[in-house]
């Protein structure tokens, strides 16, 4: 076990920016389900038509529409033509009771999520050009299945470009909050409950297991798959977060990339 790791201060700064645009990210998508709320409440069901009304179109849509206009012929010519969506459809999507409140509201909402995604992006080059030195072991953190971009960023803000501090790849999944307990008594083992850790680590994990237990003809993908009739759907995937953890600890210890051991693994 790891009792206590304290990084340098570079990585201390990495880790307060990367928790950071984690934050801005939790924030924008509670903005996104407030403006959900408030079509609802106006009986907008532009997202029954649209799979982002955030996007583009669906933007330029609701823009239109906290400014007060009321035709919704006008406002479905706003979308690009190329969405799958008739316009006739998007203009009874569109139709609805959208008081003076509600406008003001929606503009409100739309203003704190456009300065959400300045926020979000000046994060993301800020994290850039922090995690620039770092481009070998993120190189290898994501040849891992499951593991890209953010996730890689939060391994290397919360763990670093080696394992050094940590006695072995199991020593962190430990130190992380993923791996199985072992509490026991009388030599009868009791609960197998992981014990807290890092937890933007462990969140970033899990959803690295929830993308790569979807992945098909992969080692992640049939483990899952081979775990959930037993264990269900949120105990399989922090089971691949498990066996995820534990191979960034070997990757960064070896300095080799992840050689997947293929879908049929287990056959």
């Amino acid at each position: 076990m790891v009792p206590s790791f304290i990084p340098d201060r570079p990585q201390r700064e990495l880790r307060e920016a990367v928790r950071y645009r984690r934050s801005l990210m939790e924030e924008r998508a509670r903005e996104v389900n407030r403006i959900q709320k408030v079509l609802e409440g106006g009986h907008i069901k532009l997202g029954s038509v649209i799979s982002d009304v955030l996007g583009i179109s669906g933007r330029a849509m609701l823009q239109a529409l906290a400014q007060g206009e009321e035709d919704v012929a006008r406002l479905a010519a706003l979308a690009d033509p190329r969405i799958r969506a008739s316009v006739d459809l998007l203009a009874r999507a569109l139709t609805g009771l959208m008081g003076g409140h509600q406008r003001w509201m929606l503009r409100t909402q739309l203003q704190h999520w456009v300065e959400l995604e300045a926020h979000i992006a000046e994060a993301d080059r800020e994290i850039a050009e922090r995690t620039r030195p770092f481009e070998d072991a993120r190189q290898l953190v994501e040849s891992i299945t499951g593991v890209k971009d953010r996730v890689a960023d939060v391994v290397l803000a919360e763990v670093g470009p080696t394992i050094t501090p940590f006695p072995s790849p199991e020593a962190l999944a430990q130190w992380t909050g993923v791996a199985p307990g072992n509490k026991a008594r009388g030599g009868k083992r009791l609960s197998g409950k992981t014990t807290p850790g890092n937890k933007a680590l462990r969140t970033a994990l899990i959803e690295a297991a929830r993308a790569a237990s979807h992945s098909k003809n992969t080692y992640w993908g049939a483990q899952y798959r081979r775990l959930v009739p037993r264990l269900g759907p949120k105990r399989a995937a922090l089971a691949v977060a498990h066996s995820i953890c534990q191979r960034i600890g070997i990757v960064l210890d070896r300095g080799e990339p992840y050689a997947d051991l293929g879908g049929d693994y287990f056959i």
